[in-house]
């Protein structure tokens, strides 16, 4: 059976652009509208699945109150940890480790940041969970709301991009795709 997915990123945060990883940060106000109008006149779900991290979570919260939806939290769906590079730009980066991040959008899976979480373990965590959400909800349709990271992912792999593209799939705050899962987490983009 297929399970229904829809992605949607969290909106901005407060504490602005540059690799978050698994920081904390808030929604802004504008983020918060950017979420709102993502998901207007869309679904209907069956239930949200999201991230902890509270810029997802929140929402995820708010959403499911509103539709009268179940939300399920979880922690393998958050975005990758970019270890001593959380918090910093992509141009501070390239004036500290300009090497190193050349190394890494390269070929994220190929070379991983300073203390952070290899993308291979990265894509293990969030493959097995979407495989969970397939074989708990197979049949219907579910909104997750999660990260750039973890929605570049699996649209490169419903694409069926190479490794090296997964950097170069564009997820902009508050996008919203749409997935189908088969078993053995086969994946195919809806238009």
């Amino acid at each position: 059976m297929t399970l229904y997915l829809d992605l949607l990123r969290h909106g901005e945060t407060e504490l602005g652009g540059g690799l978050r990883g698994s920081l904390d940060d808030a929604l802004t106000a504008r983020g918060w509208e950017q979420m709102r109008a993502a998901v207007l006149a869309k679904g209907p779900w069956d239930r949200l699945v999201s991230s902890p991290l509270q810029r997802c979570a929140r929402f995820a919260d708010e959403l499911g109150t509103r539709l009268g939806l179940p939300v399920t939290l979880d922690k393998d769906l958050q975005e990758l940890h970019f270890g001593a590079w959380e918090g910093q730009s992509a141009a501070a980066l390239m004036e500290t480790d300009a090497q190193a991040l050349g190394l890494f959008w390269a070929d994220p899976y190929g070379f991983t940041p300073p203390e952070g979480e290899p993308v291979t373990q990265f894509s293990a965590r969030v493959l097995a969970a979407v495989e969970r959400l397939h074989q708990n909800y197979a049949g219907e349709r579910v909104l997750l709301i999660s990260h750039g990271g973890v929605m570049r992912l699996l649209l490169a792999r419903a694409r069926g991009l190479p490794r090296e593209q997964l950097l170069n799939v564009e997820v902009g705050h508050a996008a919203l795709f749409s997935l189908r899962v088969e078993a053995n987490t086969v994946l195919r983009e809806e238009a």
